[in-house]
Formats: C-alpha cells, sequence, structure tokens
C-alpha cells in the first residue's frame, strides 16, 4: 500500500520542508521541465538503481500524471522504501518547472 498526496497538498509542503523529490519520467523529459530540485531517476533504471536510495528516507515520487510515478511507488515500497506518488505530476504543478 503506497500513500499519495494531493498537488494541492504537496505544492505548499515544498516551500516549508527540504523534500526528497524522485522524478521517475526519461531524462529528456525532466530537461523539458521539472519540480525544483527533483532528483532525475527514470522508471526505466529504477531497478537498478534503488539501492542508491536510502531505507529511512522519504521520497515523494512524480511524472508527468501521476501513473508512471504510482509503478514506481509500488516497486519501491515492495522493497522496503518509504515513498509517496504525487497525484497529477508535473502537469499539476502550479510553479514554474525548472529546466
Amino acid at each position: 500500500m503506497t500513500s499519495s498526496i494531493a498537488m494541492k497538498d504537496f505544492y505548499p509542503l515544498t516551500k516549508q520542508e527540504d523534500l526528497a523529490i524522485i522524478d521517475v519520467r526519461e531524462a529528456y523529459e525532466y530537461q523539458m521541465g521539472h519540480v525544483p530540485d527533483a532528483k532525475n531517476v527514470p522508471l526505466s533504471i529504477l531497478g537498478d538503481s534503488a539501492d542508491e536510495l536510502e531505507l529511512d528516507k522519504e521520497y515523494y515520487l512524480i511524472c508527468q500524471s501521476g501513473a508512471r510515478s504510482e509503478n514506481a511507488c509500488a516497486f519501491l515500497s515492495g522493497q522496503g522504501y518509504r515513498v509517496t506518488n504525487i497525484l497529477g505530476g508535473t502537469s499539476a504543478w502550479p510553479g514554474t518547472l525548472t529546466r
């Protein structure tokens, strides 16, 4: 069971806390615009990169709409990671995306 957060709740949280945000879109999508401070770990290589994550840290996963990040959350939570899916993805981000 993975948790999720609506963008209306997530966006203000990014202004209050230093969050570990992982963008699971492919590199070319990430480069076209991403949430500020998000780290790019594409879903296609997540299985090979999961051991770089810390088990005691909470991660917020984002993609374009929330579907790929939901899949990534299911995978990572099954590996014992604490993850939250950001509903609506970068499409719902109300601020300016970083390039």
